[in-house]
């Protein structure tokens, strides 16, 4: 409430009862009627037209009662009846006469302030109304009145919210004006110091005046206020005045210009060394966080030292030249905001707008996109159609029956391979050409011979400590040199003598026996797990770089450890204390090695004795560079998706020559997604061989100080808009000399899926379980897409039983389609093992359905360790409308054979995808409905008329019931635009499957049930693909058969352990991280309250001696006095401007609108 002379007006009552009392005491001028105007717009009113001083004051003391008692709502309904404008006519009208009355001028810029900061026109307005202009001419002669230039700075603060107010304002000098009115640290005016400072500020929104300030060397002086403001913080008052000094220089640095000027003028270095002096004082804690962004944002943008963006890992397509990306081309917005299904969007209009509500797209089934004369070819997908199950009377050996199905799987295999040719390496080439027979370069050939270049040298690092058994792969780096030079030696003997083949042959011979007597000593029990298996399956796998070098835990297997292991709580301003030590880099080069210590593409680079060596040449690696930053720290770059220049996210290396129990920071600089659950529990994974040697081969989680966070790196070449975010974590290893391996997730390789294949194939009954492998399709590097069905024999070979199974419903589950979600083939694992197996629920699902397991469609990606893509550049979960038969075979045949179940007869009861999740907790499934999309997106379709099958929710239902890491309430059911060429929507839309689902297993952990807080590990992420399996029992016809009193006891729904409730879905999705992942975000902007609050304090202070000075001097002097409220340091420049506003007339704005000196 304004309180200006000795009687204060005080108006109690509502708008309603104001427009019936002062009606009685308008004035005659007032043009308002009553009848057809409120109160406000009354007032208003008569605001612009009061001719005396009492009136105009009562009026605005009215208005400030109404608005300040109420909520904003009262001043946004007085901006919509014109109430900024009668402000802005009012503040003209008064301002403009020769001798302003400040008594009505200085409630009026208050109340102006307040309203215009919540009016988003009000720059404009101002403008319009010439008060813009008029107000820098009040403050000009004010500056000796701190009372006076604190109400005309807030009304300039206010106004500057427009970006041509605010250009105008500092082209007539205004920022000259405001910089002189901030003084050097004083106790005086504070409230007037703090507005100029926010005014200032607020005038550099626009470039224009950014690049004033930056001419006229003020970035300088600013950065020399907060250090003598700063220095002052043990005084509490000066904190408000380094916040608004802090504003001005976030938005100084706005632009590139005012960020270079910051730089040179050393203000990196003044704010690190004043954030420690922060940290020491819990009063000045508040000044650290806003000085910390704007280190952040000010550190110098530096391109990622790689000569260029484009992947190390090139494929020439068929039928195109093969050139290189255009390096400026915009990122695909699906595939890189977000994980494959993900539904969580940014802003929720956003994902409204992507939901779609055409009905007409959502029930309409396309035609079939290829002639249905080609699906016939796909019967031969359909085995048990045509399998006459002979062996049901022959009682044949299992291991006769797999022999004789895993021979006729490679002939088929060969004639599949033959029509998709696989692009070889150099070094492939020149042995096929060096070879004595045109047949050794056929595919089985090629990958037999590779592993030998690599023999001789493990032959002779036998007999070294536990560390060198590692050798015998070729994972330690001190043997791949030897390794190395071994197969460089071998290529030039090929070509002048063959006398090195017979003792290749004799060195492989030896190898092999080096690896039994390993394994032998070694090796542990894994189940589903044959290491001589994974190693010929390895031999046959073919990469873009021709790897020939296994990695060690692949090799060696994998046992789940016998702890759960716990999200680590975050550690409390983690993120704070590593950008300090990066701004650290960049002010001091004390320690700083930044040395390359691995490069993907320079295999001759020499690693210094006394740094970590690492590797990433083997199967599902990525690491494309490793930079030694200081003498524990390293910076790690991570190769982009083969073809193309992004994508960076999984990273799978090995690393070795560490010293035990020190802590190691490594930094994955080059990290794509905007967030991550690194920031909410998640660790990377680790694989220790010493431990594997000792007994212990585990994938752990591991790592501290762990946070994910927007970095100052840039793209080498240039591509616009790329933002990169770091990963770091810190490691302790155990042991010296070990060599271990660090992954993203769990890997699992394309060559462990052909081994575990192999595997349950032998381990399967043959007169119980139908199991036959096949080759899909060739990929476009030539390796095999394997599918497998999985079916019960039947009982006979009668009539009824063989009928029986040929009209089982199908069931199709894919997965791996994005590279890097690793766990959805640790979930297809367990689906695989459980199928396989005597489980009495296992044998009814076998029984009721067949099923068509396609596990990995990506083989390529995951050989060659990229995160989304195939070789082909392209997301293939965005190719499924229309796939390519030619750049996506996987997924072309894929939809083929659905295609062909469909045509007879037996289309698909469940499909599923398997896919990971990034950035959200638990596990959960994406479904597609139409009445749910419509009702999400506000569609104006009525679907009272809208028949649906609600089956589609049975398998989310059950599974919510029966696994601990499924959230039904993560689950939805929405069908969006940006969705709709990705497998869930089409097999949906096309194939007509009602429960056709993407499956989101998380890469965290959960956050409800009994795994709550816990890490899921690959023994959890198994279950949940036998749990998936035991879900599928709701979906059969006849549930009394399958429901049997032997099936209960292992699918009893109401277990007391596995009874859990899903949380709300609203709670799934995780709050903001509690440290800003961001660093563009201005320096928190100057609310409504708190100028507010400003405005009243100004007021307050000021009643009595406005009181104190009217009954002693009068009104005059009073206006021409205020010694006691002059700038200590603008004496001598008011006296002057004094004497110049006497020389002026009574207009100080000219016609034209510029100030006139």
């Amino acid at each position: 409430m304004f309180g200006y002379g000795r009687k204060n007006f005080t108006w109690n009552g509502t708008l309603r009862e104001l427009e019936g009392s002062w009606s009685s005491r308008r004035r005659p001028s007032m043009t308002a009627s009553p009848s057809s105007s409120s109160g406000i717009e009354v007032l208003l009113s008569t605001l612009q037209n009061a001719g005396d001083v009492e009136s105009t004051l009562n009026i605005l003391n009215v208005l400030d009662e109404l608005l300040s008692a109420g909520t904003d709502r009262r001043i946004h309904y007085m901006i919509s009846k014109g109430g900024s404008e009668a402000l802005l006519t009012a503040l003209v009208n008064t301002g403009r006469s020769f001798s302003p009355n400040y008594t009505i001028l200085l409630p009026l810029l208050h109340l102006l302030a307040k309203v215009g900061h919540r009016d988003r026109r009000i720059g404009v307005k101002a403008e319009d109304a010439g008060a813009a202009l008029l107000t820098l001419n009040l403050l000009r002669h004010n500056v000796k009145h701190a009372r006076r230039a604190a109400a005309c700075l807030w009304v300039i603060q206010v106004f500057s919210s427009s970006v041509s107010t605010a250009n105008l304002i500092g082209a007539n000098h205004g920022l000259d004006v405001i910089y002189r009115l901030i003084p050097h640290y004083t106790t005086q005016h504070l409230h007037a110091i703090k507005a100029a400072i926010d005014a200032f500020a607020a005038l550099l929104c626009t470039k224009a005046n950014v690049s004033l300030v930056v001419s006229k060397g003020y970035v300088s002086g600013l950065l020399r206020l907060y250090e003598n403001w700063h220095g002052k913080g043990s005084q509490h008052a000066a904190v408000p005045i380094c916040h608004s000094l802090l504003r001005c220089l976030h938005k100084v640095t706005h632009s590139t210009v005012g960020r270079q000027e910051f730089v040179s003028q050393g203000g990196i270095r003044l704010l690190y060394g004043t954030t420690q002096t922060c940290l020491l004082s819990k009063g000045l804690e508040s000044l650290v966080e806003p000085s910390v962004q704007l280190m952040r944002k000010c550190l110098p943008i530096t391109p990622l030292p790689l000569t260029s963006d484009q992947s190390a890992y090139n494929f020439p397509l068929p039928g195109r030249s093969h050139a290189v990306p255009d390096m400026d081309a915009e990122p695909d917005e699906n595939s890189e905001e977000s994980d494959d299904e993900e539904a969580e969007e940014n802003k929720e209009a956003d994902f409204d707008d992507d939901l779609e509500t055409d009905l007409n797209k959502l029930r309409l089934r396309p035609d079939p996109d290829r002639p249905k004369e080609l699906l016939p070819q796909y019967s031969r997908l359909c085995p048990e159609l045509s399998h006459d199950f002979q062996e049901l009377g022959l009682r044949s050996e299992p291991e006769e029956s797999s022999t004789g199905s895993s021979s006729s799987s490679s002939d088929e295999e060969a004639v599949l391979l033959n029509r998709f040719p696989f692009h070889t390496s150099r070094r492939d080439r020149g042995r096929s050409a060096a070879g004595s027979d045109s047949s050794t370069s056929s595919p089985g050939s090629h990958s037999e011979t590779e592993p030998k270049g690599h023999t001789p040298a493990a032959a002779q690092l036998e007999a070294r400590d536990f560390h060198s058994h590692s050798s015998i792969l070729s994972t330690s780096p001190s043997s791949r040199t030897k390794v190395r030079e071994a197969r460089d030696e071998a290529h030039l003997g090929q070509r002048g003598d063959n006398q090195d083949d017979v003792e290749e042959d004799a060195d492989e011979s030896q190898h092999r026996t080096m690896i039994d007597r390993l394994l032998e000593r070694h090796g542990a029990c894994i189940p589903h797990h044959e290491p001589k298996l994974y190693r010929a399956a390895a031999a046959k796998t073919k990469s873009i770089p021709g790897f020939s070098i296994l990695a060690f835990p692949d090799f060696w297997g994998h046992l789940p450890p016998p702890e759960h292991e716990p999200m680590p709580p975050r550690k409390s301003n983690i993120q704070r204390q590593k950008v300090f030590e990066d701004a650290q880099r960049f002010l001091t080069t004390d320690g700083i090695i930044n040395q390359v210590v691995f490069d993907l593409e320079d295999s001759s680079l020499q690693c210094p004795s006394d740094s970590l060596r690492f590797f990433s040449k083997f199967e599902c690696g990525n690491l494309r560079k490793a930079v030694q930053v200081r003498r524990y720290e390293y910076d790690l770059i991570l190769n982009a998706d083969a073809n193309t220049n992004q994508h960076t996210q999984w990273f799978y290396f090995e690393v070795s020559n560490m010293v035990a129990d020190v802590p190691y920071r490594f930094n994955v600089i080059n990290c794509e997604k905007s967030n991550s659950q690194f920031n909410y529990g998640m660790q990377p994974v680790l694989y220790s061989v010493r431990e594997a040697l000792e007994g212990r081969p585990h994938w752990v989680r591991t790592g501290t100080e762990i946070c994910y966070y927007r970095n100052h790196f840039c793209a080498a070449r240039g591509r616009r808009r790329t933002t990169f975010y770091t990963l770091t974590f810190t490691i302790t290893f155990k042991h010296n000399e070990d060599v271990c391996y660090l992954a993203y997730h769990y890997p699992y390789t394309y060559s462990a899926l052909k081994a575990h294949l192999k595997v349950l194939q032998k381990l399967v009954d043959p007169a119980k379980v139908f199991f036959q492998q096949q080759v899909l399709c060739g990929t476009l590097a030539g390796n095999p897409c394997p599918v497998v069905t999985i079916t019960a024999c039947p009982a006979s070979r009668a009539w009824r039983d063989i009928h029986q199974l040929r009209n089982r419903p199908c069931i199709v589950l894919t997965g791996r389609v994005h590279p890097g979600e690793s766990n959805a083939s640790w979930v297809m694992k367990g689906t695989l093992e459980f199928l396989c197996s005597s489980d009495p629920v296992a044998q009814s699902l076998r029984e009721a359905f067949v099923f068509k397991l396609i596990p990995m469609l990506n083989p390529d990606g995951v050989i060659n360790g990229t995160n989304r893509c195939d070789l082909n550049s392209e997301d293939l979960n965005r190719q499924w409308c229309k796939p390519d038969p030619v750049l996506s075979p996987t997924i072309y045949h894929t939809k083929g054979l659905l295609y062909y179940l469909k045509s007879i007869g037996r289309t698909p009861l469940v499909f599923c995808d398997y896919h990971g999740h990034s950035r959200k907790k638990n596990v959960f499934l994406y479904g597609c409905s139409v009445k749910e999309t419509l009702w999400q997106s506000g569609s104006a379709v009525n679907t009272v008329g809208l028949k649906e099958d609600p089956g589609y929710r049975t398998i989310p239902k059950t599974l919510d019931r029966l696994a601990p890491a499924f959230s039904f309430n993560s689950c939805n059911y929405l069908v969006e635009k940006s969705r709709s060429a990705t497998a869930r929507v089409v097999v949906w839309r096309e194939m007509g499957v009602l429960r056709s689902y993407t499956m989101e297993s998380t890469h965290n952990g959960c956050d409800q049930g009994i795994y709550k807080g816990l890490q899921t590990g690959t023994r959890e992420l198994q279950d949940m693909g036998a749990e998936f399996c035991h879900s599928l029992l709701s979906v059969t016809k006849d549930l009394k058969a399958l429901y049997s009193q032997r099936l209960i006891r292992h699918i009893d729904l109401d277990h007391n352990v596995l009874d859990h409730k899903s949380h709300n879905c609203f709670e799934d999705d995780e709050p903001p991280c509690v440290e800003e992942i961001e660093y563009s975000t201005d320096c928190p902007a100057l609310k409504g309250a708190d100028l507010d609050s400003d405005v009243n304090s100004n007021t307050a202070s000021a009643d009595e001696e406005e009181e104190g000075d009217e009954g002693r001097r009068g009104e005059k002097h009073r206006q021409s006095s205020g010694n006691g409220l002059l700038f200590p340091h603008l004496m001598r420049q008011a006296s002057d401007e004094m004497l110049g506003e006497k020389r002026n007339t009574c207009t100080s704005v000219s016609v034209n609108g510029q100030i006139l000196s």
